[in-house]
């Protein structure tokens, strides 16, 4: 973006300040000026024409005699306008025009000539085209002093910064916000520009009405200015725009552009007698079409935010304006716009009609709603200055703006302990007063507002700090060593669970995988626990990846049959990663998932393979939840609430502390016609239930006893559950209980089942004798019997 050196000085005195220093001091406040040109050209100067003859030598030239203040000098000129007594530009030898054409003394077809008398294209202060060409050379005023800078005169003499703004700091795409930027590294005051203009006595209530149907406009702001006269611009506002890059068409379109290159805000005029009495905003109907002002007839969608007479469209918000309702030389009455609308909307209707705009560029950014209404009132200022219109009483507003001010509190401790320096409370307030920023002072506390110009500046004090330390200068802090304590470096909390378990899974056997986040919405719907909506793309690239995955025991099937078909039959495959859902907001989860098939161990010498089986990931679930030192605090059973692509009779869901983790089983036939047995835990859940560091405990220097005991129970009872019981009645002593043996057949009841268990006992501190366990065990089987109405075998 361009900014004007001589528009900022308007709001900031910067007149006397060297132009490149403070670029140099704005780039390191962490506004990047790119570039700094002047317009400014030496050796040139006005001079009055005193005597014109015709060329002896050509019927188009002209031999001219010009004062040029200390002297008078001869010019050959070719210009059809130049005659005797007016004043002109004259570029003397020396003078380096654009193009690095330099003028020197010549002669043109036997005519001594001196210099060059220029027209403002040659400058490079207008563009050349065929009008601007046809008008010949400049002429000035009777009052322009000969011999003096002709660009200082005409207020061309201006100093260009070419800023390369950082995506958080597009607030500075317009003058104004620029100058809070200057007035902050020169602590200066900044003067607003003048909003102020006479009203007429009617009121706008009556003459136009507002319909607001849709979320999708935050703030909308309608006046209407009376008996417009359409003519050229004043010569500032010209040289302004065609500096910033905008070429002057007329002064009412003119003042829309300059008010939106001071505030950053777009506005837009619509010819009042064509709209009528009614404006209505609302997205777009599907293949709805607009004639746009470049004479294109445009294809709209739902997508798209549309200002209408209440039936037609006038204008695609923030992007351009309808052919029907735009400004001409005969418009006399004019209906200004200035608005806030959904940048998302904007941006999209931009890219898919391919009509990027500076309007647009500023809709897609967060904007100033005191601006919106800043820039409508500063609008009308100058149509009546400059267009001489009657501005009709009154504003017709929606707004659906949240005003909540923006307040943090930040003390000079802070500020000195984050910024490494030794600032005092006169510095700070110097800074707040010069960015601008309101605050409240208690002794070393600030509560500061934060303005609302400044849409990159969060509720944190952490943005405060760094306002107050980019406009001190971060040069200016004193290097240090640090002094810090320090202490051995690891990875915290999820990333360090995800280190652990992935290098757990390592150690028995996995090999991981990383598969694709995207998948089909049919994959979506896929191994679905407990989420129900999948998160669909609003654009994406293929249909096959159109779904954010909520599983992703799906991708890894895929691997899995990649492998089968180059007949690698043994797989231990995992993967640790994010899926997302949505439910009342969006959910995100970390899942450790794996999938086993064939065999486990595979020897070749004396064929003793250990084939993949339910009891073998069992094992290893076991495994990984002890290593995460969750030993005790686990349950697992059979569950009929697991994805339908698990098998109904074989998996088991995981339970800790009352939550559940996860899930492990075998797949469906449906699914798999090989045996493929896959688990699925939520780390999320894992860390949420973390437990301290597992401790070393040392290895016991007295005796065990063990004890088997069996139980016949119904077959409805869980192992688990007498294990649990167990342990309940074996108190301290008992250490450790193993399923080791269940029967079914014929040496008992059919609905019966036999459950064995290994007990061992023991104390760290002396050795128990038999009588004591003897106490212990026999009330278990009394429990046990008790509470399952179990029975003892072989008693």
């Amino acid at each position: 973006m361009a900014v004007s050196l001589n528009w900022v000085n308007d709001y900031v005195d910067i007149k006397d300040v060297d132009k490149k220093e403070l670029a140099s001091k704005i780039t390191s406040a962490g506004i990047n000026v790119e570039k700094v040109t002047s317009t400014h050209i030496d050796n040139l100067v006005i001079g009055e024409v005193v005597e014109c003859t015709k060329h002896p030598d050509s019927d188009h030239l002209n031999v001219c005699k010009v004062n040029i203040g200390k002297e008078t000098t001869q010019i050959v000129c070719g210009a059809s306008n130049v005659r005797k007594d007016i004043k002109v530009i004259v570029a003397l030898p020396g003078a380096i025009l654009p193009g690095d054409f330099e003028i020197k003394k010549s002669v043109i077809r036997g005519v001594e000539s001196n210099g060059m008398i220029c027209a403002l294209f040659e400058l490079g202060l207008e563009e050349k085209t065929e009008e601007t060409y046809s008008k010949g050379i400049c002429e000035l005023d009777n009052n322009a002093p000969v011999g003096e800078d002709p660009l200082e005169y005409l207020g061309l003499s201006d100093t260009l910064y070419e800023l390369d703004l950082n995506p958080n700091r597009t607030d500075c795409n317009n003058h104004l916000s620029f100058a809070y930027e200057v007035s902050g590294v020169l602590n200066k005051k900044v003067t607003p520009p003048d909003v102020s203009y006479k009203e007429l006595d009617e009121d706008i209530d009556g003459q136009i009405s507002l319909e607001v149907d849709t979320d999708n406009v935050y703030m909308y702001n309608l006046m209407i200015a009376k008996d417009v006269k359409i003519k050229e611009s004043p010569n500032f506002i010209k040289h302004r725009l065609e500096a910033a890059g905008v070429r002057s068409i007329n002064n009412v379109v003119d003042i829309s552009n300059y008010v939106m290159l001071e505030y950053g805000q777009p506005l837009h005029f619509f010819d009042k007698d064509i709209v009528g009495d009614k404006i209505k905003v609302r997205m777009a109907h599907d293949n709805e079409t607009i004639m746009t002002l470049d004479k294109e007839e445009r294809m709209l969608t739902k997508d798209d935010i549309i200002i209408t007479d209440g039936e037609k469209p006038l204008c695609v918000a923030g992007v351009m304006g309808g052919l029907l309702s735009g400004i001409n030389e005969n418009t006399k009455n004019i209906l200004i716009e200035s608005a806030l609308f959904n940048g998302y909307n904007i941006r999209y209707t931009s890219i898919r009609l391919g009509l990027r705009s500076e309007s647009s560029l500023r809709f897609e950014k967060p904007m100033n709603y005191e601006y919106t209404i800043l820039a409508i009132k500063r609008a009308c200022h100058l149509l009546k200055k400059y267009a001489d219109t009657k501005i009709v009483k009154g504003m017709i507003t929606y707004d659906k703006v949240d005003k909540t001010e923006k307040k943090v509190k930040v003390t000079l401790q802070e500020t000195n302990s984050i910024l490494g320096m030794n600032l005092t409370n006169d510095d700070v307030t110097r800074i707040l007063d010069s960015l601008g920023f309101v605050y409240e002072k208690d002794k070393d506390t600030y509560l500061v507002t934060i303005p609302n110009r400044r849409p990159d500046i969060y509720p944190q004090k952490e943005d405060i700090i760094e306002e107050i330390g980019r406009i001190y200068g971060y040069e200016s802090i004193e290097p240090t060593l640090p002094v810090i304590t320090t202490k051995k470096g690891r990875y915290q909390d999820s990333a360090y669970l995800r280190k652990i378990v992935s290098k757990r899974m390592r150690a028995l056997g996995f090999n991981e995988v990383r598969t694709y986040t995207l998948v089909s919405e049919e994959d979506s719907k896929k191994f679905n626990y407990h989420f129900n909506d999948s998160i669909k793309l609003l654009r994406p690239m293929l249909k096959e990846r159109s779904y954010v995955r909520q599983s992703l025991l799906n991708s890894l099937l895929e691997v899995v049959n990649y492998n089968l078909s180059k007949k690698n039959n043994d797989l231990l495959i995992y993967e640790i990663s994010n899926v997302y859902s949505e439910k009342d907001e969006y959910l995100e989860d970390t899942k450790l998932s794996f999938i086993l098939t064939g065999k486990y161990i595979k020897n070749t010498w004396n064929t003793n393979d250990y084939k993949i089986d339910f009891y073998l990931i069992k094992g290893i679930v076991e495994n990984l939840l002890k290593f995460l030192g969750l030993n005790n605090r686990y349950t697992l059973k059979l569950s009929d609430n697991l994805p339908k692509e698990i098998h109904p009779k074989i998996n088991s869901e995981i339970i800790i502390d009352g939550a559940e983790l996860g899930y492990f089983g075998k797949l469906h036939p449906n699914v798999s016609k090989i045996d493929c047995y896959v688990c699925e835990i939520s780390l999320t859940k894992v860390l949420e239930h973390k437990s301290s560091d597992v401790k070393y405990t040392e290895l016991n220097k007295y005796p065990k006893i063990e004890k088997d005991m069996a139980f016949i129970v119904d077959k409805s009872v869980e192992a688990m559950d007498i294990q649990k019981e167990i342990k309940k009645s074996g108190g301290k002593l008992l250490s450790n209980i193993v399923v080791f043996d269940v029967y079914e057949g014929d040496k008992i009841d059919s609905n019966k089942k036999s459950i064995a268990y290994n007990l061992t006992f023991e104390d760290y501190n002396r050795t128990l004798t038999e009588d004591e366990v003897m106490v212990i065990f026999n009330n278990i089987i009394k429990q046990v019997e008790s509470k399952f109405n179990a029975v003892l075998r072989d008693k």
